[in-house]
């Protein structure tokens, strides 16, 4: 008897539209494969759907908060239902930047210096010399992400603006020039490494990313081989560190300017990353010769609690 898998989608946070799209590959893949799939779209009433479902695997496709931080994964645990992704503790320490770099760090990785501070403190003089990124603690998808550029007379103002809605504590990161890479991981094993190049915008904003031709994804990077296997070892090392399970990813700055460090620096480890048809770890996966339904039927199988 096929197993039967509930897609968690949907959601609660700001990178709901995004989940309902990975959501949606994910549960199609899975009923292609002979899966007996439910799909369910995440509310307050999650606990109470699942106890009546009772499926044999949760399929994780929510990202942000509640779904990306710890708090679901409580809770499936606490219903003994298997689920996909990284566990409590992980998930919610990736979610929390601050405190992933500082168990990065700890772990020999190289981040990128930051300080944390009230946006009110931020928005009345430059905390960092610019250029700097100022970016909420503990959102994904670029939401909220300023970049401020060299030789700016003064700090953002929307950070006082009505739109700003990700609360009063904000990480302000030196900017690293260079080259964007990202590398998967699943399992115990790294993927290829993709450098992503945005059309038309200055960094891998949400648009970039889930605009179809927001961006262009180069795979495999063009790098030389020994910076192309120090990206792998390091993701590999930064899924080890924060305790990841099943698949990850990533991010760097490769700083190859003419004047540049060269260092290759980790900016933040996704345990939920996007699986739509402009996603990053399925390009990974089908480079790697493992086709989009092999890859969310291995998540399934590789699906447990306590993880």
């Amino acid at each position: 008897m096929s197993k039967h898998v509930a897609v968690l989608m949907g959601g609660l946070s700001s990178e709901r539209p995004v989940s309902l799209n990975s959501g949606k590959a994910c549960a199609d893949a899975l009923e292609a494969r002979g899966y007996r799939v439910s799909r369910v779209d995440v509310d307050r009433t999650i606990a109470a759907v699942l106890d009546e479902l009772r499926p044999d695997v949760c399929f994780n496709a929510l990202h942000g908060a509640f779904g990306e931080d710890g708090v679901i994964q409580g809770i499936l645990e606490m219903l003994a239902i298997p689920y996909t992704h990284s566990g409590v503790l992980a998930s919610a320490l990736a979610m929390n930047k601050p405190k992933a770099k500082a168990v990065l760090k700890a772990a020999g990785i190289p981040v990128v210096e930051h300080r944390l501070a009230d946006r009110h403190e931020v928005v009345n003089a430059h905390v960092l010399e610019p250029p700097y990124v100022i970016k909420p603690p503990a959102e994904g998808s670029s939401f909220g992400v300023l970049i401020v550029p060299a030789g700016a007379a003064h700090p953002p103002q929307e950070l006082m603006g009505p739109q700003w809605r990700y609360g009063d504590l904000v990480m302000v990161e030196k900017y690293v020039p260079g080259r964007e890479l990202t590398c998967g991981v699943m399992g115990d094993r790294p993927l290829g490494v993709i450098e992503v190049l945005p059309v038309g915008d200055s960094f891998y904003t949400y648009d970039a990313k889930y605009r179809p031709g927001g961006s262009r994804h180069i795979l495999p990077a063009q790098i030389s081989p020994n910076i192309y296997q120090l990206v792998q070892t390091l993701a590999l090392e930064a899924h080890r560190a924060l305790g990841c399970r099943g698949v990850s990813r990533a991010d760097f700055r490769f700083d190859d300017q003419g004047d540049g460090t060269g260092q290759v620096i980790c900016l933040e480890v996704n345990t939920q990353p996007g699986m739509t048809a402009t996603s990053l770890v399925p390009d990974m996966a089908q480079h790697a010769g493992i086709a989009f339904g092999e890859l969310v039927s291995w998540m399934v199988e590789d699906a447990s609690c306590s993880r």
